[in-house]
C-alpha cells in the first residue's frame, strides 16, 4: 500500500508537483508522426502532462509543439494557417515559427518592438520510431533524444500503435508491470491447462534493479522438467518491454516478435497508451496478416477504435461488451480482446486508485519496486540531480526475452543471446 501523501506524489502530473516534474525530465511521445504527416499541413491538438499544445509540421518538415494559445489575446490555435514555417493565428494575423519566434504581426505597425519581445511557449521535439517525442523539463537538464532498439528497427520489422485510456497513468502502468493477472484476466481457454498461464497461476517473481529501471524475471512452471521464464524490463519513467518469443501454448511463434508499452499522462485522470512490436531479428518482418492477427488478438486495431479518435469502442459506457454466457464457459472475464479485457479492470477502479486501501503480495513485487523507484527519483529531482534512465546509453542495448529453461540451469547464460539488442 501506499499512503495517500506518496499516492499524491505519484499520481499528480501537473507543472510544479513532484511526479510531474520528474516526467519532464524525460523525452515523452507527444503523438504519433502519422498525425502530422503533411508538411503545412493540419494543426493537431495535444494534450501532454495537463498543458493543451498543438502540434504541427512546418514547411521544412520539421515538428513544432506550441502552445494552444495564442499569446496576443490566447484564440485557439488550433484554427491557425499552417504556413511558409509558421503557423499563423486567424484572430489577428500573428505567426509563430515552431521554436516560438513571433516572425510576423501584421496587425502592429511595421517594425513595432512589440514583435521582439512576444514569445509563445513551445517545447524541443525529436522524431524516431513513429512517434514525435517531446521535452518539457528545464533546457539546461536537456537529455540526448531517446535510442531504445525498437526505433532503430526498420518500418518493416516495427509497429507502433496509440489507445486512449480513462484513468491515470500509474494503475495503467501498474497492470502492464503485473504478469500473475495474465492468468485470470487474460486467461481466454477455460480449463485448457496446455495453456501457459492456466498451467501455473503463481508465477515467481525476481527484481533486479540497473541504471534504467529494473528487470524482473517470471517463472512459471511448464511441466515438471521445465520451466517457461520471461524477463520484462521497466525502462523510468512510463516504458515496459516483454518478450513474446513463444506462444502461450507452449510452441515457438512462428513470427516472433518483441513489445511494449509506454503510458503517457494526459493528465492526472487519463493517458495515451503507446503500444509497440518489433521483430525478433532482421530475418522476418513483421507482416501484415500478422499485425492484422495481433490487432485481433489485443483488441486495439483501428476498427476497434471510435472513427477519428484513439478510444475504444468498447468502453465504460457499454461494459466493454461483456458477455456473461461467454464468462460461464470459455473465458474468465468474457470480455474480448486483451486490451480491453485490461481496459475494464483499470479504468473501473476509478481515475485515480486509492493505494492507501490495498493489500499487497508476493506476485506484487514489480509493483512495489516500480513504486518506490519512482518516488525515490522524484527526491532525486528535487534535489536538482538527474534521474535514472536519461542517458540513452542505460537502455539502448536493453531487450527482453521469454522461453524454456530447465529448473537447474541458469537463465542468465541460457538466455544471455536473446538479451542483446539486435538493431
Amino acid at each position: 500500500m501506499l499512503s495517500t501523501e506518496d499516492n499524491e506524489r505519484l499520481t499528480r502530473v501537473g507543472a510544479g508537483t513532484p511526479a510531474g516534474e520528474l516526467l519532464r525530465r524525460y523525452w515523452l511521445p507527444a503523438l504519433l508522426s502519422s498525425e502530422v504527416a503533411e508538411i503545412d499541413g493540419a494543426p493537431v491538438r495535444v494534450r501532454l502532462l495537463g498543458e493543451d499544445l498543438i502540434a504541427f509540421r512546418d514547411s521544412d518538415g520539421k515538428v513544432g509543439l506550441v502552445d494552444a494559445y495564442c499569446p496576443h489575446r490566447r484564440a485557439p490555435m488550433f484554427f491557425g494557417r499552417n504556413e511558409e514555417c509558421g503557423l499563423r493565428c486567424v484572430y489577428h494575423g500573428w505567426k509563430f515559427d515552431r521554436n516560438g519566434d513571433c516572425t510576423d504581426m501584421p496587425s502592429e505597425p511595421a517594425g513595432t518592438p512589440l514583435q521582439a519581445k512576444v514569445k509563445m511557449k513551445a517545447y524541443p521535439t525529436a522524431e524516431g520510431g513513429g512517434l514525435v517525442w517531446a521535452y518539457m523539463g528545464p533546457r539546461d537538464k536537456m537529455p540526448s533524444p531517446p535510442d531504445y532498439e525498437w526505433m532503430r528497427a526498420p518500418d518493416t520489422h516495427r509497429y507502433v500503435s496509440k489507445t486512449f485510456e480513462d484513468c491515470n497513468y500509474l494503475q495503467a502502468m501498474e497492470g502492464g508491470l503485473d504478469t500473475a493477472h495474465s492468468s485470470f484476466a487474460h486467461n481466454n481457454k477455460l480449463g485448457d491447462n496446455s495453456e501457459l498461464r492456466n498451467a501455473d497461476t503463481a508465477p515467481r517473481i525476481d527484481v533486479e534493479h540497473t541504471d534504467y529501471g529494473y528487470y524482473y524475471t517470471s517463472t512459471r512452471r511448464s511441466r515438471p522438467d521445465m520451466n517457461y521464464m520471461r524477463i520484462y524490463h521497466y525502462v523510468m519513467p512510463i516504458q515496459q518491454m516483454r518478450g513474446t518469443v513463444t506462444s502461450f501454448n507452449g510452441s515457438k511463434n512462428d513470427m516472433p516478435h518483441l513489445d511494449g508499452h509506454m503510458w503517457v499522462p494526459i493528465d492526472d485522470h487519463t493517458c495515451n497508451v503507446y503500444n509497440v512490436i518489433w521483430a525478433y531479428d532482421h530475418d522476418v518482418p513483421l507482416s501484415q496478416d500478422y499485425l492484422r492477427e495481433w490487432e485481433t488478438f489485443t483488441g486495439r486495431g483501428p476498427g476497434d477504435l471510435i472513427p477519428g479518435t484513439f478510444k475504444l469502442k468498447a468502453n465504460k459506457s457499454n461494459d466493454y461488451f461483456i458477455d456473461r454466457q461467454v464468462q460461464k464457459t470459455q473465458t474468465f472475464t468474457g470480455i474480448p480482446g486483451v486490451n480491453t479485457q485490461d481496459y475494464a479492470l483499470q479504468e473501473g477502479m476509478g481515475s485515480i486508485v486509492d493505494r492507501s486501501k490495498e493489500f499487497l503480495g508476493t506476485s506484487d513485487k514489480a509493483i512495489v519496486a516500480m513504486r518506490r523507484m519512482m518516488l525515490d527519483a522524484t527526491r532525486v529531482v528535487e534535489r536538482g540531480e538527474s534521474p535514472r534512465a536519461t542517458d540513452p546509453a542505460a537502455y539502448r542495448n536493453v531487450r527482453p526475452y521469454d522461453n524454456f529453461i530447465k529448473p537447474d540451469e541458469d537463465w542468465r547464460k541460457v538466455f544471455a543471446p536473446g538479451l542483446s539488442a539486435r538493431f
